[in-house]
């Protein structure tokens, strides 16, 4: 009865599966000592000093959170270089994207984005009901050709990972900039940057878009803390814009989206470099733990600039996937984004990374 009262685009969506919760395994399986690097969560976990703001906050519960984040949106403004009225404060960056659907997209409107990218894309674009132009895939990463090939007079919302999830893969700077140049100013460029802190430091030509802003009125960069910076159960993440296109998204953005405990630790985590700086450390020791080991199984895989690496098993993946569940390891199987044969594996500690690796090994053999 309530499926017909529901918005068309809402009645043909399917609900976003999270990586499967540690509670769960241990009540399905009574599996004990489980890891999970089904996610892309921190394995270090938040910044010491951002715990103790959190906890500093919670005598304040009973009041509101700043509905303005001034504090938060004034550290981000100096870190880079941005207004405070260029902000926006998000639930997660995958509120932003949300708040850019709601604001700019209509069902008369198209959205373009890319084969294997951001399973959000999709679901926001179908809640809204317009149609959804996705590009095919190059080597698992974007097409930006194929991308602008589909852009025409509905094109409302272009949306770019970089790096890409599920595939890890990314855009360098001149052939991202070029494609940005090239939108027509009545669509909006969305770069994804949840895992830019990863990135960024590498040899590769990885771009930070930020700076872009100011030259491309119609582009919008997004970032989370919930990555690098440990902060995944808080969420709260962020987009920087044009003035008017922030202004946009504060029309349509609840309040309070950003709660009091999460502003006030993504305020201390922001100044802990040191932190940040072992988080990026220990990710690419990781990468190269599980990319040599995956060269010494045979098992091929997708170059990745982000803290997680998909993974070849040569056979359909979810019976693999079952195995490592059985073994105590949860990653994350990723058929429902066009790769029925990959498991998307997060960069964990040390002996994380081994423990699954081991317990692959004996999957494969079995």
């Amino acid at each position: 009865m309530f499926t017909e009262l529901a918005a068309p685009g809402v009645r043909r969506l399917q609900p976003y599966i999270p990586g499967k919760p540690i509670a769960e395994l241990q009540r399905e399986y009574g599996v004990s000592g489980i890891i999970k690097l089904a996610s892309n969560e921190n394995p270090l976990g938040p910044a010491p000093c951002a715990l103790e703001a959190a906890r500093a906050a919670l005598p304040e519960l009973a009041r509101y959170p700043d509905g303005a984040g001034f504090e938060l949106k004034q550290a981000l403004s100096r870190k880079h270089g941005v207004t405070p009225e260029q902000i926006t404060l998000g639930n997660g960056s995958n509120d932003i994207l949300e708040l850019l659907t709601r604001a700019f997209v209509t069902p008369e409107h198209e959205v373009i984005f890319s084969e294997h990218s951001f399973a959000v894309y999709p679901i926001v674009t179908q809640a809204v009901g317009a149609t959804a132009r996705v590009a095919p895939a190059r080597d698992f990463g974007h097409d930006l050709d194929a991308m602008r090939g589909l852009i025409g007079d509905r094109t409302r919302v272009i949306f770019i990972a970089n790096p890409n999830n599920p595939t890890g893969t990314w855009l360098d700077r001149e052939s991202l900039e070029a494609f940005v140049r090239a939108v027509p100013r009545h669509a909006l460029v969305v770069i994804d940057e949840a895992y830019y802190e990863y990135a960024i430091d590498s040899e590769t030509r990885y771009p930070d878009t930020l700076p872009w802003v100011a030259r491309y009125a119609n582009l919008v960069t997004t970032r989370t803390f919930s990555k690098a910076y440990g902060l995944a159960g808080l969420r709260v993440g962020y987009g920087v814009s044009h003035p008017e296109v922030a202004d946009l998204l504060n029309r349509v953005r609840q309040p309070f989206n950003v709660n009091s405990l999460a502003q006030a630790a993504a305020l201390a985590a922001l100044e802990d470099r040191e932190h940040l700086a072992r988080s990026v450390a220990l990710n690419r020791a990781g990468m190269a733990q599980l990319t040599q080991a995956f060269t010494r199984l045979r098992l091929s895989f997708i170059p990745s600039l982000a803290n997680f690496i998909s993974v070849d098993v040569e056979r359909p993946a979810q019976p693999v996937y079952e195995g490592l569940l059985r073994e105590g390891v949860i990653v994350r199987p990723v058929a429902n984004y066009g790769m029925p044969r990959h498991l998307r594996v997060t960069i964990g500690t040390h002996e994380e990374n081994a423990r699954f690796l081991g317990a692959l090994e004996k999957v494969l053999e079995e």
